[in-house]
């Protein structure tokens, strides 16, 4: 019992900490009012970039920051096309997804089916990893697991929530006009926060071919990009919020791969469709809340809107 406790724990620490890094970089670009849905695209080409840099001889760090780059570069695309010329964000992201994916594809067809050369390894802290349970699951993880599940959400959230940066931050996402007038750079927020989201979406891609599933093959995202948009919603926009709902996430996939390795009398393709369940749930539950409490959900004023300052 106690190996299974373990095992689903340090599953769901993995599965879900590429979907929080996914989501803390959406929340980031959707703070300031952009929608992106190039996600998946966008983890695409952060995994298979990881891949090529660690058969190239560089250390799993090295592929992260590569993955990292990629992401952020394909974003600085994506945020000129919308920031810059003010082009439809949900074509632009869908354009993203389909770009991106089918790229990483193409370009990952010689790596495919071959398990990455390097990875991150765990490491094993002083006397907390003796601990029955959490010892092996939490404190036995690779550093980047402490970095997704514990650094990054608390600097994210103290620089949106305790910084006047962060404020600047927010009313570019509330009321551009109005922080325009303030004084706000509008457009540089917003193209900056934009691609500093999708670098983090990159490193999701990384990630999971770096640390998750050590290997490359076609469709390796399966959809983790949408869900990653869907907890961001789930999360109303706040990013402690958004690495709880990955964790919880993380636990339904260890559920799923748990169940199919001890035979449950449950028919695999459910198990499988288990963390997409999940997202529809997701999406239904916070407006059904705001329904019955008669509150909007937390969305951005200006999400999705674009704004130039002639328009002001």
């Amino acid at each position: 019992m106690i190996n299974l406790l373990t095992g689903v724990l340090s599953t769901a620490l993995l599965a879900g900490g590429v979907l929080a890094l996914g989501a803390l970089g959406e929340v980031l670009a959707e703070r300031v009012g952009v929608f992106n849905l190039g996600l998946e695209g966008l983890f695409a080409l952060g995994g298979i970039t990881a891949i090529i840099a660690v058969a190239r001889g560089a250390s799993p760090a090295v592929g992260l920051l590569a993955a990292v780059l990629v992401g952020a570069a394909f974003g600085a695309v994506f945020a000129g096309a919308v920031v810059g010329l003010r082009a439809n964000q949900t074509l632009c992201g869908l354009a993203l997804t389909i770009a991106g994916s089918g790229l990483a594809s193409a370009v990952g067809r010689p790596y495919s089916g071959q398990p990455a050369r390097a990875v991150f390894e765990g490491v094993a802290i002083p006397g907390l990893s003796d601990l029955p349970v959490l010892g092996r699951a939490v404190f036995s993880q690779n550093p980047l697991i402490y970095v997704i599940w514990i650094a990054l959400p608390l600097f994210l959230h103290w620089l949106l929530y305790r910084t006047r940066h962060g404020m600047n931050l927010r009313a570019v996402g509330e009321n551009p006009a109005a922080a325009d007038a303030a004084g706000v750079r509008v457009g540089l927020l917003r193209f900056g926060y934009v691609v500093a989201g999708a670098g983090l979406a990159g490193a999701a891609g990384g990630t999971l071919t770096l640390a998750f599933v050590p290997s490359w093959s076609d469709g390796i995202t399966g959809g983790r990009g949408w869900i990653a948009v869907a907890l961001v919603i789930f999360a109303g926009f706040r990013p402690l919020n958004a690495v709880l709902g990955a964790f919880l996430f993380g636990l339904i996939t260890a559920l799923g791969f748990v169940g199919q390795a001890r035979n449950w009398p449950v028919p695999p393709a459910f198990l499988s469709m288990l963390p997409y369940l999940g997202t529809i749930a997701c999406m239904i539950i916070p407006a059904l809340f705001a329904r019955r409490t008669r509150r909007r959900l937390l969305a951005p004023a200006a999400l999705g809107i674009p704004y130039f300052r002639d328009e002001r």
